[in-house]
């Protein structure tokens, strides 16, 4: 899907309740898993142990933390949207995050992002309120939906 473009931060108030976009797919790989695990120090054996998990775990497979799953929301965010003409921007927080289905090392995963909320902030912040929806391919039911917030300062 095309990266969608917004022309400045003032301008978001205008897509509030719309679908922004789609992410495309990227693989949740061992090795993604297993950087995540040693960046974390949470080497739980249902993310790393492979073996282990052949014979233990539904399916067979080792699965992506949650928080790995939430971490790659900005990255998806990218390839989903752009604002120019901003000074800068920070992520503000998560009003809400579930975690609802597990991501096994070897699937794909791409985000979905509704724009909920676009509010006025002091020195021509915008804070940007998103439901992000972290969806699995070839599965109903998402890994993760996710309320994110950011602040956007426009020039």
């Amino acid at each position: 899907m095309a990266k969608r473009e917004f022309a400045h931060p003032s301008e978001m108030q205008k897509h509030v309740g719309e679908e922004i976009g789609v992410s495309d797919w990227v693989e949740i790989t061992q090795e993604r898993i297993n950087l995540f695990a040693d960046a974390t120090g949470d080497h739980q054996w249902i993310h790393v142990d492979v073996e282990r998990a052949k014979k233990d775990m539904p399916g067979g497979k080792t699965i992506a933390h949650g928080f790995l799953t939430l971490s790659l929301i900005p990255m998806l965010n990218s390839q989903i949207s752009h604002i120019n003409n901003v000074r800068n921007g920070i992520n503000y927080g998560c009003n809400k995050v579930r975690f609802t289905s597990p991501v096994q090392a070897g699937s794909r995963v791409r985000a979905r992002a509704k724009l909920i909320a676009a509010d006025p902030m002091d020195k021509g912040g915008v804070r940007l309120t998103n439901q992000v929806t972290i969806e699995i391919e070839g599965q109903e039911r998402p890994a993760c939906v996710a309320e994110t917030m950011s602040i956007v300062y426009g020039t």
